[in-house]
């Protein structure tokens, strides 16, 4: 269930007197601010209503000074928009997701709902394309015809109005690729939640398509996403919280929010043995790279 834009309570850490329920506690503040590149507002975590401003005060206050707010079909789209509009520490991104296109597409509305789209990333504070890519977890069958068809004309949005391509890729890697190859790319590519091994990594490197990890590079069964680590370039990476999901260890199963980035920076800094000043400052400096500043 999505909220609306009205106000309502953020339930910090503890909040909810359990311990064991609500969102983790706050980490330590980060020495130097980053931004959170993915996250979902209009998407409540255990059910818990999350007011903007408040969600990005708590991350202000460990040093996450923004957040790109996801747009992943037209309510979300329309949301985003919305959204950016409401509170400068956030820009934009509004499409499609590769799971819902075939759900516009047997509905016969998926040219409406692009035109839509397009219609809305015209807005100055929207700065990216996405989440749109592959999905073979998801969606099988006639519903991945859908997928690419969508995936090419979101593809085609971004190189007409200059925006970042944000990508979802879920098991479909050397096919996103194939396709980002076919069609060609805008100038910036993102891969969300970045899911590839060590030779995605050298591919994203070779092509400068920015990897953005999140909160699963902490998790125990994520070898392949720290050997990505490892090899990236340090000028394309990013960092994100998919929140409210992938919340990182060691609170996986809670719900997340964007003050939750400091856990995956230090675990990024420690695994690739970095000063930790030095890392935000990179991380934040690719992030205007990939969208522009947020002033």
């Amino acid at each position: 269930m999505r909220h609306s834009l009205t106000p309502s309570p953020y339930r910090v850490p503890g909040s909810d007197g359990s311990g064991k329920q609500g969102y983790p506690p706050a980490p330590e503040p980060l020495p130097v601010p980053v931004m959170d590149n993915h996250t979902h507002l209009d998407f409540p975590g255990d059910d818990v209503r999350v007011e903007i401003a408040a969600a990005l005060d708590a991350a202000e206050a460990v040093g996450v000074r923004g957040a790109v707010q996801i747009g992943c079909d037209l309510e979300s789209s329309r949301f985003t928009v919305q959204a950016v509009d409401l509170d400068a520490r956030l820009l934009g991104a509004v499409a499609i997701h590769p799971n819902d296109a075939p759900r516009y597409a047997q509905c016969g509305e998926l040219e409406a709902a692009l035109a839509e789209i397009e219609e809305l990333a015209a807005h100055p504070r929207i700065r990216a394309i996405g989440e749109t890519g592959l999905d073979f977890f998801r969606t099988e069958g006639e519903g991945l015809a859908h997928q690419r068809y969508s995936f090419r004309r979101h593809i085609d949005i971004a190189k007409r109005l200059d925006l970042t391509l944000q990508i979802h890729d879920r098991d479909a890697h050397s096919d996103v690729v194939q396709v980002l190859r076919e069609e060609g790319t805008p100038e910036r590519v993102v891969f969300h939640c970045f899911s590839g091994d060590e030779d995605l990594a050298r591919i994203c490197n070779s092509e400068g398509w920015f990897m953005s990890f999140a909160g699963t590079l902490t998790f125990k069964n994520a070898a392949n996403l720290r050997a990505a680590l490892a090899v990236a370039d340090p000028e394309l990476v990013l960092v994100e919280t998919d929140s409210p999901f992938l919340t990182p260890h060691p609170h996986r199963g809670r719900p997340n929010a964007s003050y939750m980035v400091p856990y995956t920076v230090r675990a990024m800094a420690k695994l690739t043995d970095s000063d930790l000043a030095g890392l935000c400052t990179a991380i934040s400096r690719n992030t205007v790279r990939a969208y522009g500043s947020w002033d």
